[in-house]
């Protein structure tokens, strides 16, 4: 059960937003009410992971024609009176949808604003290369929002980004983006993963990977490929070690995007709010057999990868600040503080230097699904920031503690605020201070939370 009451919030499911030849801009197309599926439009081709299926995607309903979205609106709202708020779902830019269950914006929309939530492509199909076909369909969604949300009772100049994992690095993206100025107003990055945002090199060479998987020369033969085709080679890509998972993400310097992805979300004006929680990567290694058992000894040669001649500084730091961790909880810490928490502290960082406000926040309630193995893992938030603590799976991830529901209460309440806003109810971000929102089932701020960690990361 939820703390709003829902029964006055209409879902309209099945909006084509635009549509799009295979590895070209998207187009878009004239909307009228009622035009709309009323089911939720087809997903991105991919291949579906784990966790995908764990919240509860529809596997069955894929097509590269799968640029649609959905709303969750008050009834009855004046047109162009609420906040609006879009959602990009994450995915590491290879999976998911905006309309799984986990994403029912009907309990955001209870709080009095107008949500969407939102597919775009994925993979090669979205980001091959410089082509950033997938940004360009948020930004036509975007576009979408700013011509007709007010028949929804959306003001579209009042418009906030928001999204998870790659969902959120999707957001900063966005902010760099020359043609989605004006399209939002404010923007909340849940864990953005920051690191896959590339380089035009980087694009090049990755695409160049695709092409030698596929068989093929350019981007004209590709074309040609079935859609099995596409699946099979980005496949075969993703298994190429990479240090930042960045095969097909957005390139900086690309269609849509500035050269400098982070300098110029720092210099957007618009107001941020970001924050990770606390044991990101335990999602990624806990159930990986390399590290699941993993021991002393396999902490030490982990930290003196990644801290190099500081590695037993950093061990020290560590074991300090996570009193009675195991190896595997150490060794995803500290990957969690060099993919997730560090980049996003050292935006806020470079915002602040720009004059521009930001808020942090930290997610630090810890599961006690799987024995506890999970802690705060990566994606254990998006139940509590939908306040969908009944979606199908989440009881298996959460468990069914009556707390959480205050917590998801407040989070959602924070969102959702912020909208109206334009402002988090906490004090923002400076170095000086670092305040710091730490939600867990006692809300409270901090300053300069694990200032140990942090300087380890320079």
């Amino acid at each position: 059960m939820g703390s709003v009451d829902t029964s006055a919030i209409r879902s309209t499911r099945g909006i084509r937003y635009a549509t799009a030849g295979r590895f070209s801009a998207p187009e878009r197309v004239p909307y009228t009410p009622g035009d709309e599926l009323g089911v939720s439009g087809p997903m991105a081709p991919q291949v579906p992971g784990m966790l995908e299926q764990l919240l509860g995607s529809d596997v069955s309903n894929m097509s590269e024609d799968c640029l649609f979205l959905d709303v969750f609106s008050p009834e009855g709202a004046a047109p162009g009176s609420l906040p609006v708020l879009v959602w990009i779902h994450g995915g590491a830019y290879l999976n998911g949808s905006g309309s799984v269950q986990w994403y029912d914006g009907s309990r955001l929309a209870a709080r009095g604003a107008v949500v969407v939530t939102i597919n775009y492509r994925l993979g090669a199909l979205g980001f091959l290369g410089q082509g950033n076909w997938g940004t360009l369909d948020q930004i036509a969604a975007l576009e979408w929002v700013q011509a007709h949300v007010a028949g929804f009772g959306g003001d579209p100049g009042n418009v906030t980004i928001f999204g998870e994992s790659a969902g959120g690095s999707a957001v900063v993206s966005l902010m760099a983006a020359p043609s989605a100025r004006g399209l939002f107003h404010r923007a909340w990055a849940m864990s953005p993963s920051i690191n896959q945002l590339r380089d035009t090199p980087t694009a090049e060479c990755w695409q160049a990977e695709f092409f030698g998987a596929a068989g093929v020369a350019s981007l004209d033969e590709a074309r040609t490929l079935s859609l099995d085709e596409i699946l099979a080679a980005q496949s075969k890509v993703i298994t190429i070690p990479s240090v930042n998972y960045d095969m097909f993400t957005p390139a900086a310097g690309g269609l849509g995007l500035s050269d400098d992805l982070l300098g110029d979300a720092a210099s957007n004006p618009v107001p941020f709010s970001v924050g990770t929680n606390r044991d990101e990567n335990l999602l990624f290694l806990a159930f990986d057999p390399t590290y699941s058992q993993a021991t002393t000894e396999q902490w030490v040669a982990h930290s003196e990868r990644q801290f190099g001649e500081a590695a037993a500084e950093a061990r020290a730091a560590y074991e300090a600040a996570r009193p009675g961790a195991t190896p595997l909880q150490l060794i995803a810490a500290a990957q969690t503080d060099h993919v997730f928490r560090r980049p996003a502290q050292r935006l806020c960082e470079a915002r602040e230097a720009a004059g521009n406000a930001s808020w942090m926040y930290w997610f630090t309630w810890a599961s006690p699904a799987f024995g506890g193995m999970l802690g705060s893992a990566h994606a254990l938030d998006i139940p509590f920031a939908f306040e969908n603590l009944d979606a199908p799976g989440a009881s298996m991830l959460l468990g069914d503690d009556a707390a959480l529901h205050g917590l998801a209460s407040r989070f959602a309440d924070e969102i959702a605020a912020f909208a109206a806003k334009g402002a988090g109810s906490w004090t923002a971000f400076d170095t000086d201070e670092r305040a710091t929102l730490r939600l867990d089932t006692t809300v409270e701020l901090l300053h300069d939370p694990e200032p140990s960690l942090r300087s380890l990361h320079a």
